[in-house]
């Protein structure tokens, strides 16, 4: 018998590894955990069944629509080009997850909520308030909602006699729901439609026109329908060159059995991020559409669709930073570090706090575009609102990107970056935003743009607009000096300076945002901290940079040398 003080190794003691495992971050109800979701629907939206639907919606992210948007990242869509019996099909097949994210879609009416009107100047607000939620969750398929708002604000404004399709754009009933997408993009360009269009469209003799073209970069690729542009020629195939040469169609992109309506799938992009949404290159190859817009007022048609697009890439884009915060403060409660929780390190709390405030700054701004929109579609907005909407939109899309997402991360350590998680994708998805419907230069001359074809009247409507405030009125007299000396000074100066001016606008005006809700009666005293805190910031960096000599004459040509540097030939 073995010495009873003789120690018997248990089997397999060399593979223990101990018995700590990280309780992860749990998903809650976000509408009951979002405290300034709530207190801004109090203060302008305070109907007992928008607070109902926003809860119960809540909830229902938590239970069902969460793990669909896992599924849909798990199982990306793939391309089949051919049948079992060598006939080219070119379907595009998605995961059910993704069909089930579209009837869900329909049911809740994430589109139909922002053509029903139901809470009037508001509803825009309401419709948003659940993109907002719904976004961070939806494994992007609120990048087809935003197309399908886009193309149902086009055929709204425009009048055409489409009735069946608005109707299918806009309906809560998921067995005729439709999605649509939106094929502009070519070789040449995503932004500059106007050089970058090659696509022709053949007039036939019931009316109707075929397409011919590549489209470089199509998202949400297994729309229902779909908006585009081409050029018309005439007999001779001769067509005219420029903004005034195109014109905008609609077509239906597939059949009732799912094959493709005079199209070839060339392949499947892979992307960065938004790998749950289905984007590939196209060839139009007789595709029959119906003319849209009036023959040569193609761009100027587009210009509502990019209005409500750039508003949903904000919604969305607050969405994720409000969802990574959320996740960020329930991890710090969870997770010890040099013998106490995250949430006990003051410095920790600092940057969540930080990424708190800009988190703030950015719903609220986002809500005030959405505000706008409502009214102007309401008939209720004022000019200045209308002056408003124009300038704001392009501003509020640049201004929230993936800066909080991105230290939210860091926030986790090293399981940030750990795919499993899912963490990794909200950073991935995230980067899309700052990129699609222009990038951040793109918006910022959008922004040069809408002043001067305004002759400036966009920026007295937002000067006029900014509330009574000690360092926001400071800051905003300061961008005003620089809005009037700017246009007498040398050729490019506007344009050097025209990401600043906008990211000057930006602050200012969420300054004003932030102070005007924390002088609310029933402010908390964290707002009122949010709105100084942010005003800590350089609220108008245009003057701050003019100042150091950022928007001289021999600063590009120093910008060039810098950036060229050592460069061979």
């Amino acid at each position: 018998m073995p010495d009873s003080h003789t120690h018997t190794p248990a089997p397999f003691s060399r593979s223990a590894i101990g018995t700590f495992f990280q309780e992860r971050p749990l998903l809650t109800n976000p509408f009951t955990q979002d405290a300034l979701l709530r207190a801004y629907l109090q203060r302008h939206l305070p109907d007992q069944q928008v607070q109902r639907d926003l809860l119960l919606f809540g909830e229902r992210l938590v239970s069902e629509i969460e793990a669909l948007g896992r599924q849909c990242e798990l199982s990306p869509p793939v391309l089949q080009r051919y049948d079992a019996w060598g006939r080219r099909v070119d379907r595009i097949l998605t995961c059910d997850a993704w069909t089930r994210l579209k009837h869900i879609s329909a049911q809740e009416g994430l589109v139909a909520a922002g053509y029903e009107r139901t809470y009037g100047d508001w509803s825009r607000v309401y419709q948003m308030s659940k993109i907002y939620l719904f976004a961070p969750s939806a494994g992007l398929y609120t990048c087809p909602l935003a197309m399908t708002d886009g193309a149902a604000k086009v055929i709204e404004s425009l009048g055409v006699p489409v009735r069946e399709a608005f109707e299918r754009l806009t309906t809560r009933d998921e067995k005729r729901f439709w999605t649509s997408g939106q094929w502009m993009t070519e070789r040449r360009g995503g932004s500059d439609v106007s050089s970058g269009t090659e696509t022709v469209a053949r007039r036939q003799q019931d009316g109707w026109f075929k397409l011919y073209g590549f489209k470089w970069f199509t998202s949400a690729t297994d729309a229902d329908m779909t908006l585009t542009l081409a050029r018309i020629t005439d007999r001779h195939g001769r067509s005219t060159a420029g903004s005034s040469g195109l014109s905008l169609f609609l077509a239906e992109a597939w059949d009732s059995d799912g094959l493709c309506n005079g199209i070839e799938v060339q392949r499947l992009k892979d992307k960065l991020g938004t790998r749950q949404v289905p984007t590939a290159e196209l060839l139009l190859d007789g595709m029959s559409a119906q003319l849209l817009s009036e023959e040569g007022r193609g761009v100027a048609s587009i210009a509502n669709m990019l209005t409500i697009t750039r508003i949903h890439n904000t919604v969305c884009a607050v969405g994720a930073m409000r969802r990574i915060t959320h996740l960020c403060r329930e991890y710090a409660r969870k997770r010890a570090a040099f013998r106490k929780l995250l949430k006990d390190h003051a410095l920790h709390v600092q940057t969540l706090s930080r990424l708190e405030v800009e988190t703030r700054a950015a719903f609220l701004f986002a809500m005030e575009v959405c505000r706008l929109l409502g009214r102007e579609e309401n008939r209720s907005a004022s000019d200045r609102d209308t002056l408003l909407l124009r300038l704001l939109t392009p501003i509020a899309k640049l201004y929230t990107a993936v800066s909080v997402v991105s230290e939210g991360l860091e926030s986790f350590g090293g399981q940030g970056y750990i795919e499993d998680t899912g963490l990794p994708s909200m950073l991935r998805d995230a980067q899309v935003l700052s990129i699609w419907e222009g990038t951040t230069n793109v918006l910022s001359l959008d922004v040069l743009r809408s002043i001067a074809k305004s002759s400036g009247s966009v920026l007295q409507a937002f000067f006029t607009d900014l509330l009574v405030c000690v360092c926001v009125c400071l800051q905003e007299r300061l961008l005003a000096r620089f809005a009037q000396t700017a246009a007498a000074r040398p050729a490019g100066t506007l344009e050097l300076s025209a990401r600043d001016l906008a990211y000057s606008l930006a602050r200012i005006y969420m300054g004003a945002l932030l102070v005007d809700h924390a002088t609310w009666e029933n402010a908390t005293h964290t707002d009122i901290y949010a709105a100084l805190r942010w005003c800590d910031q350089d609220l108008c960096p245009v003057v701050s940079r003019d100042a150091a000599g950022c928007y001289d004459p021999q600063t590009a040509a120093m910008d060039t040398a810098l950036v060229y540097d050592g460069l061979q030939p």
